[in-house]
């Protein structure tokens, strides 16, 4: 249980910082949409490095269903964890969206929601750089995929270990930068299933391919680390 617990604290810390780095804070990251998008990508990242050297001696610091599926098909836990960790990332995740809504909220000038959303991942009209579902699909599935193998061979050696956290995090802050014109960046389902409960409406009806392609992104990924280490 204490894994499991652990799991909700880190990937509730990851939401709170970095969907909240593009709610709470905004613009005020940077005074130019590049240099927004840089601080959020940052903000994503530098969470998961935190979390990496804090509880990663405890579960492994995976703050993503996909990272666990990954591990799942990679052999290194089992379904019972895999489906025990992926509960409560989820629960993390949605705790931290909903302090973020209810900070959001309480502003002298309030907060629509519906105008301004939560920080939750999309695609086609009207958001980012309007790509079409299948560009949002792909790109989803590749950079999970990448994700989940330079997590899994930065972890596969313990010499390698004190440099783990750090090479995961800035990794995270490569996959941001590309993807939150894209799609907002997920390749985190429960990162895409706490914001999007909160907002509703468009969120939830595209809510599926945040949960689908990270998935398999993942499967992916343990897929390639396995053929890896089978080659050498």
């Amino acid at each position: 249980m204490q894994k499991y617990i652990a799991e909700a604290i880190g990937t509730f810390v990851l939401v709170f910082f970095g969907v909240g780095s593009a709610v709470l804070a905004g613009g005020g990251i940077g005074i130019a949409d590049s240099i927004s998008i840089t601080g959020i990508s940052f903000a994503f990242g530098i969470s998961v490095v935190a979390m990496a050297y804090s509880i990663g001696q405890i579960s492994g610091a995976h703050l993503n269903p996909a990272v666990s599926m990954g591990a799942l098909v990679a052999g290194r836990m089992d379904v019972k964890d895999f489906i025990g960790y992926a509960i409560f990332q989820t629960i993390g995740a949605i705790i931290a969206a909903g302090l973020i809504y209810v900070m959001a909220s309480n502003t002298i000038g309030g907060y629509d929601i519906a105008a301004n959303g939560l920080g939750q991942n999309g695609w086609g009209a009207d958001y980012g750089g309007e790509f079409f579902m299948i560009s949002a699909f792909i790109f989803e599935v590749v950079a999970t995929a990448v994700f989940i193998v330079v997590i899994l061979g930065a972890t596969a050696q313990t010499d390698a270990a004190p440099m783990a956290g750090l090479v995961i995090g800035l990794t995270l802050v490569m996959i941001h930068l590309v993807g939150i014109t894209v799609t907002g960046t997920s390749v985190n389902p429960a990162r895409s299933i706490g914001p999007a409960l909160f907002a509703g409406g468009t969120a939830l009806s595209q809510l599926w391919l945040f949960i689908v392609a990270p998935l398999i992104g993942g499967a992916l990924g343990g897929v390639l680390h396995k053929a890896r280490i089978t080659a050498v």
